[in-house]
């Protein structure tokens, strides 16, 4: 009797087979790549990955940061109710492409895909921090079906580690889409829109958290998430998210967003 082949082999075979009837494909374009969440060169160099001078707290670029802690005008006149913010990449075609894709396309796997690039900006985490995504309400959930910031928070979990909590914090109203809204509108919208569920304060007191969007427009939504933890006595709140709108040379911010 022959013996069965061994399970790698069996692997490596069902891989070729699933590559050639479903190739892999950059993200951004569509087009055909080497492996599974690979962009095309073009999509790559066209993604404008953060670094540099930043302010410590929102990560809004700066012209020169002449110390670790530096901050941006906006942070120092009016403080955010989180201890950092962390993005993969800035705001642009293609981060808009993929946060399209995975918010309105129903293309899941992409939360992976944003994950890994996001994951670079925050690095490994301990396994007591928590980690949250911003809640969708239950209207909107039924919807879609899914929260993409709790697909990216899963993804992200397994990247860097930490304990995803997808319960803790509850949308508690249906707030109106926040395209075309401004700041001021968009802190109006989200005002008493976030609550710890029931039960779950004793999980937060004196927790790490990072929370996790998709993407970082005005603030307004994190910063309403953020205040909820605080309250609920969370120690540190850090925000990781794909993409981070910035301003351009005149103040005004990159791109429409969704």
């Amino acid at each position: 009797m022959a013996s069965l082949a061994p399970l790698p082999i069996v692997r490596a075979g069902l891989r070729r087979i699933v590559d050639y009837a479903l190739p892999p494909r950059c993200p951004g374009c569509g087009i055909i790549v080497g492996g599974d969440h690979g962009f095309c060169l073009a999509c790559w160099q066209a993604l404008d990955f953060l670094g540099g001078p930043a302010c410590a707290v929102c990560a809004e670029p700066l012209e020169l940061a002449l110390h670790a802690d530096a901050r941006c005008g906006a942070c120092l006149a009016d403080p955010p109710p989180f201890d950092s913010l962390r993005a993969g990449v800035a705001y642009g075609p293609i981060a808009r492409a993929l946060a399209l894709k995975l918010k309105h396309g129903g293309r899941a796997g992409i939360a992976q895909t944003m994950a890994r690039l996001t994951a670079r900006s925050i690095g490994p985490q301990a396994p007591e921090t928590l980690i949250v995504p911003v809640p969708l309400h239950r209207g909107r959930l039924w919807m879609r079906g899914y929260n993409q910031s709790a697909l990216i928070a899963r993804a992200l979990a397994g990247q860097v580690g930490g304990t995803v909590a997808i319960d803790l914090l509850r949308r508690t109203k249906r707030t109106p889409l926040l395209r075309g809204l401004g700041p001021a509108a968009r802190r109006r919208a989200v005002s008493g829109a976030f609550a710890i569920a029931p039960g779950a304060k004793a999980r937060i007191k004196g927790a790490r958290v990072i929370l996790v969007d998709d993407v970082y427009t005005t603030g307004a939504t994190v910063a309403g998430c953020a205040r909820a933890l605080r309250r609920a006595g969370a120690s540190h709140v850090a925000v990781a998210c794909w993409a981070r709108v910035v301003k351009s040379a005149d103040g005004a911010d990159e791109g429409a967003i969704r």
